[in-house]
């Protein structure tokens, strides 16, 4: 259990902020980054999630994603050491899940013919929004990982992956099951 008593505690004023080790960072760092945009994801589908009235399957999968971003959050938050205890990591089984998911949703969606264009319903457009934060925080992940003393977990990539993918497809099929997307129109206004 986290207990928050105190909410500032001047400790950053300095430009830095501590990891789950204890061990302290520029506010600038590459792993601050990277769990910062995976906060900002949390965000964007929180806001999603406030246009989801009619969609309760949805919304519960989201719910279940906004406690898995946290996972990822304090997974990146612990930088991964040989001879460490182990933290609370994301796991395969997290990936799995949405891939499920992604299938469920995606079983009653007609076949793209052109790309979408973020729009239509306010829980789609906000989907897509989060999905484009995603993304970002994938890029700052993958860039992380690519340092030879930072170390990530493999599934916590492969996580923001596919939660790229659910966001997608969650945003088709909150827009009527694809009915309602906003598709591009390549040339349209030469």
């Amino acid at each position: 259990m986290v207990v928050l008593n105190r909410i500032y505690t001047r400790t950053g004023d300095d430009g830095s902020t501590a990891l789950g080790t204890g061990e302290r960072r520029p506010k600038h760092d590459l792993r601050i980054a990277a769990y910062g945009t995976v906060d900002e994801t949390n965000a964007a589908v929180g806001v999603a999630r406030v246009h989801m009235a009619d969609e309760p399957e949805i919304d519960a999968m989201l719910g279940r994603i906004q406690n898995d971003l946290f996972d990822l959050g304090a997974d990146l938050a612990v930088p991964d050491r040989d001879g460490k205890a182990e933290r609370l990591r994301v796991l395969s089984t997290q990936v799995e899940r949405l891939e499920r998911e992604i299938d469920q949703l995606n079983e009653r969606l007609a076949p793209l013919t052109s790309f979408v264009l973020p729009g239509g319903k306010p829980g789609a457009a906000y989907l897509h929004l989060a999905r484009t934060i995603c993304r970002r925080a994938e890029r700052v992940m993958v860039e992380l990982a690519a340092k030879p003393e930072e170390r990530i977990t493999p599934a916590a990539v492969h996580y923001v992956n596919r939660l790229s993918d659910f966001l997608f497809v969650a945003s088709r099929a909150v827009n009527n099951d694809g009915a309602g997307d906003v598709l591009w129109v390549p040339g349209q206004n030469r």
